[in-house]
């Protein structure tokens, strides 16, 4: 893989800037953190080079001084909310993400249920952190947020929150996804902080937009497209370009929030410390950008996936038109098509050839290989087999998996299991692999090779089965597919 980002500069300066926020503040500084802490692909994907633990590691740097609020919003528990790109429940995600920081030595102080109007499902979960002896804070709902700032800056507004009890100058303030409620529960806890004579402040650390590229960079434009559900729309930030002259990105969400945030510093302090939501933020990724082509081919590679995405979601019932209308014109305005992922192609050509289920994947020399169902294999098993024989120099020729050892699978399957479609799923081909790796040598050379997918394109021509597209994402390759359900 060729590298576009200085991961080792991204984690010293990052880091450095977050420290001199919270000098700047004094006490203590409540740090909202945007996006995925410690699985963020987006970013690793559009930004070659950078980690998808990076910020998790950048905090690692603060753990001395930092502690970590967990935040959920009682309408999301309620609604049972699904993170899409590792299939749990918000609230289980909640206990997910305590458990990954307390593993990596970082202090965990407490949960905040948002959104908070007596909700079933949160009260259950709320006995359930109790249980746990999990610190719980419930946040509740004020009539005209965001805008009615004199009663938002009152004891009936934020002064009716339960106040987080927080012991480090560091405070990060994280949540499963978007739409929990993190910026309230920071400004709420600003306005209780100040009540108590504690100087305390805010700042804001997303990765996407990236305010110091140009606004229609790709890098950006996969952001927007990354977020085509949201209808987040990057734009230039007018407040900095007034105050300062200087052209800075950011969304829509922070531009138009910024004037009521505006009014509630000022409740809160007197005044704004801030002249414009870009200066809210620590983002220093776009320092870090050593390549530009590189980055500005992912992110185009990455607006192509995201489109697929959407058309998958859509054939589901899980998305609108509107979301494939909005990534087809940052398409058009990142200059590219379908065409340019090249195993759409190969993929659809195979199976012009054969009308049968096909698949293609781009190995990491350029090298494109096909495959397609057979009475035996599923498109996506024949193709890692495929992959892993070519990367092993075993000649195509060759059955690693005889025969007569898959027809009793399928038999299972069918008879026993009573499923639908005998053929082998990529993780069945994978262990029955496995278990003949034990005596026989091509089947442990092919093995061998499963780490080499990482990052490795892959197409398929019908929409594949959720245990498919989990193995594809376990391998870190790279999967887009037609929307035709088999």
């Amino acid at each position: 893989m060729k590298y576009g980002f200085d991961n080792d500069k991204y984690l010293k300066i990052q880091s450095e800037c977050i420290k001199e926020r919270i000098e700047h503040f004094g006490d203590k500084l409540y740090l909202e953190f945007g996006g995925k802490l410690f699985d963020d692909y987006h970013a690793s994907r559009v930004l070659p080079g950078f980690q998808p633990d990076s910020k998790l590691k950048m905090l690692m740097q603060l753990r001395d001084f930092a502690e970590i609020i967990i935040v959920i919003s009682a309408d999301d528990i309620e609604k049972n909310k699904v993170r899409g790109d590792i299939g749990i429940t918000y609230d289980k995600d909640v206990l997910r993400l305590r458990e990954e920081f307390l593993k990596r030595g970082l202090m965990v102080g407490s949960v905040v249920i948002t959104h908070f109007t007596g909700q079933r499902s949160a009260k259950i979960f709320i006995n359930r952190l109790n249980r746990m002896n999990i610190k719980t804070y419930c946040h509740y709902k004020i009539d005209g947020y965001p805008t009615n700032v004199s009663l938002i800056c009152s004891d009936e507004g934020f002064g009716k929150d339960d106040y987080v009890e927080t012991s480090k100058p560091l405070v990060v303030v994280t949540a499963p996804g978007p739409g929990s409620g993190k910026m309230a529960v920071c400004l709420s806890q600003l306005y209780q902080e100040f009540k108590r004579g504690i100087k305390a402040g805010y700042a804001k650390f997303e990765t996407f937009p990236i305010w110091n590229i140009p606004l229609k960079h790709p890098v950006n434009l996969a952001y927007e497209a990354a977020t085509a559900d949201l209808n987040d729309v990057n734009m230039i930030d007018p407040f900095h370009l007034d105050a300062y002259g200087k052209t800075a990105v950011n969304y829509n969400r922070d531009i138009e929030i910024f004037p009521v945030l505006n009014a509630i510093f000022e409740g809160i302090y007197g005044e704004n410390p801030y002249k414009s939501p870009t200066d809210m933020g620590v983002n220093m990724a776009g320092n870090c950008i050593i390549d530009d082509e590189i980055c500005c081919q992912a992110s185009k590679q990455e607006i192509i996936r995201r489109y697929y995405s959407s058309l998958n979601l859509l054939a589901e019932g899980r998305a609108v038109e509107s979301e494939i209308d909005k990534i087809s014109l940052l398409m058009r305005q990142a200059k590219i098509t379908v065409e340019d992922r090249k195993i759409i192609k190969a993929a659809k050509d195979r199976f012009e050839r054969s009308q049968l289920p096909s698949s293609a994947i781009e190995l990491e020399d350029g090298t494109i290989l096909t495959a397609q169902t057979s009475t035996l294999l599923g498109p996506s098993a024949a193709l890692i087999l495929n992959a892993i024989k070519y990367l092993a120099s075993i000649d195509h020729s060759v059955k690693l998996i005889p025969s007569q050892m898959i027809e009793p699978i399928q038999n299972m399957k069918v008879s026993y299991l009573h499923g639908n479609n005998p053929r082998l799923h990529t993780d069945e081909v994978l262990v029955a692999l496995s278990i003949l790796s034990l005596t026989d040598s091509n089947c442990k050379k092919a093995l061998a090779q499963l780490p080499r997918l990482k990052g490795c394109q892959v197409h398929s021509t019908v929409m594949l089965s959720e245990i498919d597209r989990k193995i594809f994402k376990k391998l870190g390759v790279d999967l887009t597919c037609d929307p035709i359900k088999k």
